[in-house]
């Protein structure tokens, strides 16, 4: 017969076999989408004369990333995705925080494709911005479709003055896009249980790379492969 004891301390085994196993969960979701994420940004940057110029990428506070964000569309149509998000501090980057995107558009088109979208955060009132529970992308912060190539003009009125440079991809094709409307907001679940955190806590400190488990430090690996 068991003691209390011994009771007792099966059910701490129990519970933390349980909270083990979704944490392992919800870090195998995080895992596939910075391994998705990384995917996406290396095939856009070694699109040499079709890429994000790397002087926006020197310049940019931060960085989010939507793999495979899915559009459809009948009459009313609508668009959600799941993504990274990764911030500048000193020389570096932060660890990735995972935040989700949602919004409808109207529009006569009907079906639905996968877009991969790239947003670079220019300046504080960007990050400001998604700091956010829930940020609208164009309301708290201007937002205008990024330039691409290594000859873009980066130095326009709108790219100097856009607190967002929005950049999408969809059926191999690569250009900026006019991503307006949309809600980006924090995936709470998977920053909790990879960090204890939540994403604003993760991009304002920041917490640094090298406390993100070594599976998730990708991300920022193949940013700096790109850009200091």
């Amino acid at each position: 017969m068991f003691s209390r004891s011994a009771s007792l301390l099966a059910l701490v085994v129990v519970f933390s076999g349980l909270a083990f196993g979704q944490g392992g969960k919800d870090l195998g979701k995080a895992v596939k989408r910075v391994n998705d994420a990384s995917k996406v940004f290396r095939e856009i940057m070694n699109a040499q004369d079709n890429a994000i110029p790397k002087q926006l990428l020197q310049d940019a506070k931060a960085i989010i990333v939507f793999p495979g964000a899915l559009k459809a569309a009948l009459g009313v149509g609508g668009q959600g995705g799941k993504g990274v998000a990764i911030r500048r501090m000193g020389n570096g980057w932060s660890a990735p925080a995972f935040v989700d995107m949602g919004g409808g558009s109207f529009g006569a088109q009907i079906g639905a494709e996968k877009t991969d979208y790239v947003l670079l955060i220019m300046n504080d009132k960007g990050l400001d911005g998604l700091m956010q529970d829930k940020f609208e992308v164009g309301a708290e912060a201007s937002v205008t479709a990024g330039p691409v190539g290594r000859t873009a003009a980066a130095s326009t009125n709108a790219t100097l003055d856009a607190g967002i440079l929005s950049y999408s991809r969809s059926k191999g094709l690569f250009a900026g896009a006019a991503l307006k409307g949309v809600v980006i907001s924090p995936a709470t679940d998977i920053n909790q249980a990879v960090y204890q955190k939540n994403a604003r806590q993760i991009l304002n400190e920041p917490v640094p790379a090298s406390a993100a488990p070594a599976s998730l430090q990708r991300f920022g690996e193949t940013i700096s492969g790109y850009v200091k």
